[in-house]
């Protein structure tokens, strides 16, 4: 799930750079941010497993 948020960010992102749609590159950068914090945070909780 967190892998498909940040992979969405990146391809809408992406469609938002090269239509020029500035408010598409911004929600989208969230999205693919969201997802990248998630991410991280699951790593870290892996880390500190026994």
């Amino acid at each position: 799930m967190r892998v498909g948020q940040t992979l969405k960010g990146r391809i809408t992102e992406r469609m938002g750079r090269t239509t020029h749609n500035r408010r598409l590159q911004r929600t989208d950068r969230t999205d693919r941010v969201a997802g990248d914090l998630k991410q991280s945070g699951d790593r870290a909780e892996d880390a500190f497993r026994p």
